[in-house]
C-alpha cells in the first residue's frame, strides 16, 4: 500500500513533466518552409547564366541557416535557389555569394569531395518518406556529383557516391558570388505519377568562408545529409509519370595479363554489359551479363593487427541503385551482416587465396511498389573454376520492406547460396547456405531516437540447430547528448556464405555516452566533445566467460579553421581462445590460445583544415600490445593544384614489439596517390602503395576519357612486385570502352 501512495505521489509530476517533454519536442520542431516550382514552356539555355524570363519569375528562396560554424545563426554569406519545371526535365536556379571569387575546388573531375569543394548540394526526396533521396551537387566551376541517400542518411555509410545518372549543370563565376542551372530529366528520377509535392533540402560548403548552411535548420549532432530536417517542394502542376528510359551499358575489354608467380598469361577480348528498364513508377530492373570491373579503382591497402576480416566498400554499378534494400540488413556494427555484396565476384583458391570469380549474368529488380512498400529481389549466376576448385552457385536474395509511421520501417529477407552441379572437390555440407529474418529500423521524425532490432537465422545442410543471430541497439541524440545502447547475439553455428561475419559465438553488451560542448567565443574552437565506450563480450559456448572488452574516453576538439584533434586512452582486455599471430608472420610463433591479455594505450589523431592547398594529418599510437609493446606513427601530406590536380602520401609505421619467442616487426604502410584532371572529360590518376606486411609493391595507373554522358574509355596499368626481392608478381594492361545509351 505504502509503494501504491507512493506511486500515486510521484504520478502527476511524472505525467507532467513527460507532457511538457512532449511539447518540447513538438514547439521545437522547425516549421516546414514551402519552396514553389514553376511550371514553364520556354527553352532554357543551360550556361550557367540566370538570364532567361523564368527566372525572374520563379520564387526565389533564401534565408540559409549556418551548420558550421555555428548551428543557430542565419548564414553569413546567403545561397538564394529557385525552382522550374517543363513535361520533361527539373530546372535549379542558384545564386551564391561570396567574399570574392577565389573559390575553392580541388578537381574537375566528377563526382567530388564535398568537403573539399565549394558547392551546392540538393537533396530530393521525391517518395516523401524520410527514408531516401537523390542528391545532385555543382561547384563554382560547374563540376558535378551525384549520390544516393538511405535509410534517411543517419550514418555516413548510408550515402553512396558510385551512383551515376545523366544530367547537366554549368557555372558561370562573378565578382563575389557564382551562379548555377541544373538541369535533371525526369527520366533520371524516380517518383510517383501525379505527384504535387517532393520533400527537398538546399545545403551548401562554403569552402572559401568555412562556412556549411543549409535551408533547413539542422542541429550540428547531426549529419548535414539527414532526411530528418527538410523543406516541402511544391509543383504548380501534378507532374506526370517518371519515364525512366531502357538504358543499355555494353563494354568491350582487350586485356593482357601475366601472372609470374604461376607462370600464366592470358589474352583475351570480354565483351559483355548491363541493363537497365523501369517498371513502373518506383521500381528498377537490372541486367548484368558477363561483366566487367576492371575500371574500379583500386582498393586502398591495410595494416591489419586485428584478428578480423576488414569490411571493404561496394563500387560495381550492377549492385548500386537501391543497395541498401540488400546490404543495410544485419548489425548496425558488422558484426553480422547476412549479404555483403562483394561476396559476389570473389572466391577462394586452393591455397586460400582470395581470387576473381567469374560472373556469368545476374538478374535485380528493386524499388517502391507504392509509398508504403519496397521490394528487392537479385539473382546471380557465378561461373565454375574446377582448377581452383571454385564450384558454380546460384546466389539470390529477396527483401520486402514495409513504411512504419513517419520514417521507420519494418524488413524481412531471404538469402540463398546453393551448388546445383555436383564436383570432385565438393562436400554435401557446402551444398547451400540460407539465411532469413526480420529487422525493425527506428528512426524518429526528428532523429532523436534511432535503433535497429533484428532476429536472423541460417540454415546449412549440417545444421544441428541454432544458428542465430540477433541485435538491439538503440540512439539518443538529443541537446548535445548522445547515447548508444547495443545488445548482439550471433551464435557459434551462425553462417552466412554471402554476407560479413567476421566472428561468431559472441554476446555483446555495448554503451556509448558522447557530450558536446560549445564555447562562448568560437573564433577558434568550434566546439569539444567528450566521450565513453564500454563494450564486453561473453562467449556463450564457454558459459559465457568474458573474452574482451575495451574501455575508451576520448577527448576531441573541433576548431574554427575545420582543423581537429582527437585523444583517445584504451583499456583492453583479451582472452584468446585459439593461437593468434598478431604480427602475421610467415612461420612465426603465435601467442598461445586460452590465454588472457590485458593492455593500454593511447592515440592521439590530428588533421589539418583540408580546405587549404597544402593539407597534413598526425597521428600516433603508444602503449601495451598483448604480453608486449606498440608503437605506431603515421602521417598524410596533401598538396592541391587546383583545379588540376591532388597530390597526397600517406605513411604509417607499425612497430610490433613481443617478447621471445614471439614475433616482433615493423611494419610500413606507404602510399603516394597522384589525380590530375586535365579537363572535365580527360582524368589520369596514379596509386603506389607498398606493404611490408604483404610484401608487396604495387603501382594502378589509369587514365579515363569520358567521350560522351557516363561513357568511358579507360587505359588501365596494374604491376604488382615481391616488395622483399623486388621480383614480378602480376601484371595486366586493360583497354576498356563503355557507352551509357538510353533507348
Amino acid at each position: 500500500m505504502r509503494r501504491l501512495q507512493n506511486f500515486r505521489l510521484i504520478q502527476k509530476p511524472l505525467l507532467l513533466g513527460l507532457a511538457a517533454f512532449v511539447f518540447q519536442n513538438i514547439t521545437a520542431q522547425e516549421i516546414t518552409e514551402e519552396l514553389h516550382a514553376k511550371h514553364m514552356t520556354e527553352v532554357i539555355e543551360l550556361d550557367g547564366d540566370l538570364s532567361e524570363p523564368i527566372w525572374q519569375t520563379a520564387q526565389k528562396t533564401t534565408n540559409f541557416w549556418q551548420y558550421f560554424p555555428s548551428d543557430s545563426k542565419v548564414a553569413k554569406y546567403q545561397t538564394t535557389v529557385q525552382f522550374a519545371y517543363d513535361e520533361i526535365a527539373l530546372y535549379v536556379g542558384i545564386k551564391a555569394e561570396a567574399v570574392n571569387n577565389n573559390f575553392v575546388v580541388s578537381s574537375l573531375r566528377r563526382d567530388f569531395s564535398g568537403l573539399r569543394n565549394d558547392n551546392v548540394t540538393i537533396l530530393f526526396d521525391t517518395f516523401s518518406d524520410g527514408t531516401n533521396a537523390f542528391g545532385f551537387g555543382i561547384t563554382p566551376y560547374g563540376v558535378r556529383r551525384e549520390f544516393l541517400v538511405s535509410s534517411g542518411g543517419a550514418a555516413r555509410e548510408n550515402y553512396n557516391f558510385a551512383w551515376d545518372v545523366k544530367w547537366q549543370g554549368e557555372s558561370k563565376i562573378f565578382d563575389n558570388y557564382f551562379t548555377s542551372e541544373i538541369r535533371i530529366p525526369f527520366t533520371s528520377l524516380k517518383f510517383e505519377e501525379g505527384a504535387t509535392q517532393w520533400r527537398v533540402r538546399p545545403y551548401r560548403f562554403n569552402i572559401q568562408s568555412n562556412e556549411t548552411s543549409t535551408l533547413t535548420r539542422v542541429p550540428q549532432t547531426q549529419l548535414l545529409g539527414t532526411l530528418a530536417f527538410a523543406d516541402d517542394l511544391i509543383f504548380e502542376k501534378p507532374l506526370g509519370k517518371s519515364r525512366t528510359p531502357m538504358t543499355l551499358i555494353p563494354y568491350v575489354n582487350g586485356l593482357a595479363q601475366k601472372d609470374f608467380e604461376d607462370n600464366a598469361a592470358d589474352n583475351s577480348i570480354l565483351v559483355g554489359g548491363d541493363a537497365k528498364i523501369a517498371i513502373g513508377d518506383g521500381l528498377n530492373l537490372d541486367l548484368t551479363f558477363n561483366p566487367d570491373f576492371s575500371n574500379v579503382e583500386v582498393d586502398d591497402i591495410f595494416t591489419n593487427l586485428t584478428r578480423f576480416e576488414l569490411r571493404l566498400p561496394e563500387r560495381r554499378q550492377f549492385f548500386i541503385d537501391n543497395s541498401d534494400l540488400f546490404g543495410s540488413f544485419g548489425n548496425f556494427f558488422n558484426e553480422a551482416r547476412p549479404f555483403f555484396s562483394r561476396r559476389i565476384g570473389l572466391a577462394r583458391d586452393i591455397n586460400n587465396n582470395l581470387i576473381q570469380n567469374d560472373i556469368i549474368t545476374g538478374v535485380r529488380l528493386s524499388g517502391k511498389l507504392n509509398e508504403d512498400w519496397r521490394l528487392g529481389i537479385l539473382n546471380i549466376q557465378t561461373a565454375a573454376d574446377e582448377s581452383n576448385e571454385v564450384a558454380s552457385n546460384n546466389n539470390t536474395m529477396i527483401t520486402l520492406q514495409k513504411k512504419i509511421g513517419k520514417r521507420s520501417n519494418i524488413g524481412a529477407f531471404i538469402v540463398n547460396r546453393e551448388r546445383f552441379k555436383e564436383y570432385n572437390f565438393s562436400e554435401e555440407n557446402d551444398k547451400y547456405n540460407r539465411v532469413f529474418g526480420v529487422d525493425y529500423n527506428l528512426a524518429s521524425e526528428d532523429n532523436t531516437w534511432a535503433g535497429r532490432y533484428y532476429l536472423h537465422k541460417s540454415v546449412n545442410p549440417d545444421d544441428k540447430g541454432g544458428n542465430f543471430s540477433a541485435q538491439a541497439i538503440t540512439t539518443y541524440n538529443k541537446n548535445n547528448w548522445v547515447f548508444i545502447n547495443d545488445w548482439t547475439y550471433v551464435d557459434n553455428d551462425f553462417t552466412a556464405d554471402l554476407g560479413f561475419v567476421p566472428r561468431t559465438d559472441i554476446f555483446k553488451m555495448g554503451n556509448f555516452a558522447q557530450r558536446f560542448f560549445f564555447p562562448k567565443n568560437r573564433e577558434v574552437i568550434n566546439r569539444n566533445n567528450v566521450q565513453l565506450l564500454f563494450i564486453n563480450y561473453f562467449r556463450p559456448k564457454l558459459n559465457f566467460k568474458l573474452t574482451d572488452y575495451t574501455l575508451r574516453g576520448t577527448w576531441e576538439t573541433e576548431f574554427a579553421s575545420n582543423a581537429k584533434i582527437t585523444a583517445n586512452v584504451f583499456n583492453q582486455y583479451i582472452l584468446l581462445t585459439n593461437d593468434f599471430d598478431p604480427t602475421r608472420t610467415d612461420g612465426g610463433t603465435p601467442l598461445p590460445g586460452n590465454e588472457s591479455y590485458r593492455f593500454s594505450y593511447t592515440n592521439i589523431e590530428f588533421t589539418s583544415n583540408n580546405t587549404k592547398l597544402f593539407s597534413y594529418g598526425l597521428n600516433t599510437t603508444i602503449g601495451q600490445f598483448f604480453n608486449g609493446n606498440r608503437y605506431s606513427v603515421g602521417g598524410t601530406l596533401g598538396y592541391r593544384w587546383q583545379p588540376w590536380g591532388q597530390f597526397s602520401l600517406n605513411v604509417n609505421y607499425d612497430g610490433i614489439k613481443l617478447p621471445e619467442p614471439y614475433e616482433s616487426e615493423n611494419y610500413w604502410l606507404i602510399t603516394p596517390r597522384m589525380d590530375v584532371t586535365l579537363n572535365k572529360s580527360l582524368f589520369f590518376n596514379t596509386l603506389i602503395q607498398y606493404s611490408n606486411q604483404r610484401e608487396n609493391f604495387g603501382i594502378n595507373a589509369r587514365l579515363q576519357w569520358r567521350f560522351a554522358p557516363l561513357s568511358d574509355l579507360f587505359l588501365v596499368y596494374n604491376d604488382n612486385y615481391n616488395s622483399t626481392e623486388f621480383t614480378p608478381r602480376f601484371r595486366s594492361i586493360n583497354l576498356k570502352m563503355t557507352y551509357w545509351l538510353n533507348l
